[in-house]
């Protein structure tokens, strides 16, 4: 397929061509993943995901080790992350919950809240609250007003209001980890750079509580094309799914429209042969 760079995902309130593909695949890893769910990807990906998350974050390592020393200070909250264009929830399941406290997952479909044996919410040690919305529409330093409400499963605060409603108070606190992953190929670049400008504003103040905390990261994982030989950025149109692949140089376009600051990046590795390279970018 030759490179096309001017043809865009559209939003349409009406009709949003990329969500309709994705209602109609199974919603299992094997779906998600066009057809490797059952091989070593899965494994490998989200391998890759925890180790470029742990250098960016040590602290969210839940073990002694080099990462994380005997002497390391106790936790003073929870860690949140937010999963964006979740799917079935397969980042939060083997990434996210093995890292932090709780995670808020938005997918604009409905196949998102069905629940799963997922780390620490059967001893209500974790939780994960669902959320439904578009990223097109989605502020993230205020899920609550800007997306549906699905529920909450796993651990829940205590009441603290005089009703006795138990009310999240860490709610719109901001986030440790905002995860995009091959979610962000359906939106144009003025929906993306807009949804980044928005995301940074939700990224938690870590590093204030004297515990010398590295600050708070967006993590975007998506599939890249190669730029073109002249050494220009370029996008892929897919007519299948309705989603564009960016190249390299084009995504660091939209980060720097964005306002962001490109701290890491690391290609996944151990992936099948034939398949688009998949890099991870760590901004903030």
């Amino acid at each position: 397929m030759s490179p096309k760079r001017k043809r865009q995902p559209d939003y349409d309130p009406v009709l949003k061509d990329g969500i309709l593909y994705w209602s109609n695949q199974p919603a299992s890893e094997d779906g998600v993943l066009g057809g490797y769910g059952t091989g070593s990807l899965p494994r490998v990906e989200t391998l890759g995901s925890r180790q470029f998350l742990l250098q960016l974050l040590p602290d969210l390592c839940t073990v002694p080790s080099a990462l994380r020393p005997l002497d390391a200070p106790t936790p003073i909250r929870r860690t949140r992350a937010l999963d964006v264009g979740a799917g079935i929830g397969r980042v939060t399941a083997d990434t996210l919950l093995h890292l932090v406290d709780d995670v808020v997952l938005v997918e604009p479909t409905s196949d998102a809240q069905a629940v799963r044996p997922w780390k620490g919410i059967a001893d209500k040690s974790k939780s994960v609250s669902f959320f439904r919305a578009p990223l097109q529409a989605l502020d993230p330093a205020h899920p609550q007003t800007s997306a549906k409400p699905l529920g909450r499963v796993g651990y829940a605060p205590e009441p603290t209001d005089a009703d006795n409603t138990r009310m999240d108070v860490e709610a719109e606190s901001g986030f440790d980890v905002i995860w995009c992953q091959w979610c962000l190929m359906y939106m144009s670049d003025g929906d993306l750079v807009a949804f980044l400008k928005r995301a940074k504003k939700a990224l938690r103040v870590r590093d204030g509580d004297g515990h010398g905390l590295k600050p708070a990261v967006i993590v975007v994982k998506e599939n890249v094309a190669s730029d073109l030989e002249s050494g220009a950025p370029t996008v892929v149109w897919d007519e299948q799914d309705s989603s564009v692949t960016r190249s390299d140089l084009a995504w660091k376009d939209v980060f720097k429209r964005a306002g962001l600051r490109l701290v890491d990046e690391k290609v996944q590795d151990g992936l099948p042969e034939g398949l688009y390279v998949v890099k991870m970018y760590a901004l903030r």
